[in-house]
């Protein structure tokens, strides 16, 4: 059956088109986006007029023309509000305030004392206004709230399903923060978030099929098939660290023996190598980069063969999905080439094809930024919950006053 789409459709589509293409190659004029598009000079005026008025771009200055009329470049106005990013950790959260490209604007990291769903809510909804005053804009718009955290995630309910490391089952973690600051507010996994980052303003910006490996407390792989996050049927899509790595091995926190995780997580390395050296708790990754440093051979030859043991993991999911590029965060990756370098090399050596480039990223608050990406994506994308409504009222963002309670 042909469904026959109405004006509200073709006009979301539109804007979705037209900001994603400001959003990847900058300024153009309105005759540039007609030509590269393919829509009409009336309908990208009449959507461009909307966007205008609503604030979400900006005209620039003339640029020359060849005969007439210099056209006006226009471009997304990533100052018009602020987005909020949590990103959950089992005793902190990281917290940012970021414009609509996810530059930071504020940061901070507060306790997290337990996991009670009530008390964790409370806590992030005060933080709030916390952060907006931090930012500096005490009158700024809030486009909303993006929540990040490791676990299984019903996107559609925006509820935690099962998170290990909470001891949460069926949580609506976004319901209970916005009851308190009435703004909207998404939850996602975490590693969907930052992939969610990446494919926005990140190294995976231009790029359609990729892959986002985390190695940090967890392991985990995202994966952007044909420009969307790929979730699976339950929400459990990306749990690479759960892959076997030994039959009857090392007990992984989801209960079961053997998982990837369980013996080349940034946290495992950590736990393997104080058991070679004997040593205790006081030894952290700060120590473990010294180490690699100085040229200790135990060290090293252990983080080499997490590396090795991840690439060779990873080139099955590359000769399965065949990414366009890997795009690899989390602490793990702060090691650098003791741990890249194997990583490269087991992964070329089991590629059916030559391997994708792995492309690593480590930044200050760059898990919280994916969180707050969840909020811009809304801009960019009408793929949600509520469908491409959602696009045309997300610019009804509400002031936040940072003198009062959010």
């Amino acid at each position: 059956m042909k469904l026959k789409g109405d004006q509200t459709t073709a006009r979301a589509m539109n804007r979705r088109l037209i900001l994603n293409l400001l959003r990847r190659e900058g300024p153009r004029s309105r005759a540039d986006i007609a030509t590269v598009i393919g829509l009409s000079p009336a309908a990208v005026t009449f959507v461009v007029a909307d966007l205008l008025e609503e604030g979400i771009v900006i005209e620039g200055k003339t640029v020359p023309g060849l005969t007439g009329r210099r056209p006006i470049p226009v471009d997304i106005n990533y100052e018009h509000a602020l987005a909020v990013g949590f990103k959950l950790m089992v005793d902190s959260v990281e917290c940012v305030a970021t414009d609509l490209a996810t530059n930071p604007v504020a940061a901070m990291r507060v306790s997290l004392d337990g996991h009670e769903p009530d008390k964790v809510a409370d806590l992030l909804a005060g933080t709030v206004p916390e952060l907006v005053k931090l930012a500096g804009r005490p009158n700024a718009k809030l486009a909303g709230i993006g929540i990040s955290m490791p676990g299984v995630i019903n996107h559609e309910q925006t509820a935690c399903v099962r998170s290990h490391r909470f001891s949460w089952d069926n949580v609506p973690l976004a319901s209970l923060v916005a009851s308190r600051v009435h703004v909207p507010v998404w939850l996602e996994d975490d590693t969907n978030a930052y992939a969610i980052a990446q494919q926005l303003f990140g190294l995976g910006r231009q790029h359609r099929n990729m892959a986002v490996l985390a190695v940090g407390v967890g392991i985990s792989c995202a994966l952007v098939i044909d420009g969307k996050l790929y979730r699976g049927a339950n929400g459990a899509a990306g749990k690479f660290g759960h892959t076997l790595f030994e039959e009857g091995g090392r007990l992984c926190e989801c209960g079961k023996r053997g998982c990837l995780m369980a013996y080349h997580s940034e946290l495992s390395m950590l736990r393997r190598w104080r058991e070679a050296i004997g040593r205790g708790e006081e030894l952290g990754l700060p120590e473990l980069r010294e180490a690699l440093s100085s040229g200790d051979a135990t060290a090293t030859a252990l983080v080499a063969d997490s590396g090795r043991g991840i690439g060779t993991a990873l080139a099955n999911l590359v000769n399965i999905t065949d990414p366009e590029v890997i795009v690899a965060g989390g602490e793990a990756v702060s090691l650098g080439d003791p741990f890249l370098t194997p990583l490269r090399e087991a992964l070329a050596a089991r590629t059916f094809r030559t391997a994708p480039p792995l492309l690593p990223d480590w930044e200050d608050n760059s898990w919280a930024r994916g969180a707050a990406a969840l909020v811009t994506q809304k801009i960019f994308d009408f793929e949600s919950s509520g469908g491409i409504t959602d696009i045309a009222n997300l610019t009804g963002v509400r002031a936040v006053d940072s003198s009062s309670a959010a």
